[in-house]
């Protein structure tokens, strides 16, 4: 039988892959393999400390914020929106809560609706993108949404509210979103390597996006200049370990509070998966992963918590990350069936 290595290989090389991928099995890294390019312009390889972007894995980070906030006692899973927003997004109800944000049960209005959006690199954001350098700068694109359903009503995934989250965990702590996420999550995971950074200006580590799997037409064009709650967070595949590492040792908020996070709110049938909060639920296992995809960008974490295994894909392609993440979805040991 082929060994995990020769299977990701074959596979990364059939698929035209780049990016990196790293397994973890009972506290060892078996696989760790850094493919393609990080710069094709100026043929700048991969490395095991790229850093990518990870669009909606960002909406993680945002939850935990949040979570910590409330174990902090700044606000509650029940808390109203409105008593932060004040006269801000009047088109977002008044019984919209914190929890439903976090579930993607508010029923607002999407700026960036994905059941409606075609193919991800043709989207085009409703305000330039260079302006939306700050949380609050986002509330034009926020506004002009009306409901689509009655709060708590149904599961539907949303990508403004995380970016409303983000901006209530501003309001509430007087600090720049960024720096929650650093100092709530980032500190106490010792996550080096993570951090939201400007499109326009990216460090030598980071992966450049691209929108197809060949040319050098990269997505700086596609994504805000400087991202927040619900995406534009970088990372590497060993800070993504080390993530859930910290969250199941009580690290980052209490284990309490993780089972919370990790409890079902939703099934979600057409993408055989549940939802917790701001967390992926696999339909049938404890495994909770975090994913994200959008121009330029595909990744996904998987943690197994009965095993303490993981594996972690970062690709700066559009859905360049999916046929690994579906590989080692099948190969790697099972998770533990729940009840």
């Amino acid at each position: 039988m082929a060994s995990l290595t020769q299977m990701v290989d074959e596979h990364a090389t059939a698929s035209g892959f780049s990016g990196v991928v790293r397994v973890d099995v009972a506290g060892d890294t078996v696989l760790a393999r850094a493919y393609g390019m990080a710069d094709r312009a100026h043929a700048v390889p991969h490395t095991l400390d790229t850093q990518f972007g990870t669009a909606s894995v960002t909406k993680g980070f945002t939850a935990l914020v949040v979570l910590r906030l409330i174990e902090e006692g700044l606000l509650r899973l029940d808390t109203t929106i409105r008593q932060v927003l004040g006269v801000d997004l009047p088109l977002v109800a008044d019984a919209v809560t914190v929890e439903h944000l976090l579930a993607h049960r508010s029923g607002i209005g999407d700026y960036l609706d994905e059941g409606v959006v075609g193919d991800i690199t043709d989207y085009v954001m409703p305000v330039p993108v260079h302006e939306l350098a700050s949380t609050e700068r986002y509330l034009p694109a926020l506004d002009g949404h009306p409901q689509i359903s009655v709060p708590g009503e149904r599961f539907r995934y949303n990508n403004a509210g995380f970016v409303v989250l983000a901006l209530v965990a501003e309001r509430l702590s007087g600090r720049p979103f960024p720096d929650l996420v650093h100092a709530l999550v980032c500190e106490p995971a010792r996550l080096a390597q993570t951090a939201f950074l400007r499109s326009d200006q990216l460090p030598d580590r980071a992966a450049v996006g691209y929108l197809s799997a060949d040319g050098i037409r990269t997505n700086v064009l596609h994504l805000p200049v400087l991202g927040s709650g619900d995406g534009g967070l970088y990372s590497t595949a060993e800070d993504l370990h080390r993530l859930w590492s910290a969250l199941y040792a009580g690290r980052i908020v209490t284990l309490s509070t993780l089972t919370e996070m990790t409890r079902p709110r939703s099934d979600w049938p057409e993408e055989n998966r549940r939802y917790g909060l701001g967390i992926h639920l696999h339909a049938t296992t404890d495994t909770v992963f975090l994913e994200g995809l959008d121009a330029g960008v595909s990744c996904a974490s998987h943690h197994n918590p009965t095993t303490g295994s993981t594996f972690t894909v970062l690709s700066n392609t559009s859905g360049g990350a999916w046929p690994l993440v579906s590989l080692l979805s099948r190969i790697l040991p099972p998770a533990r069936e729940q009840n």
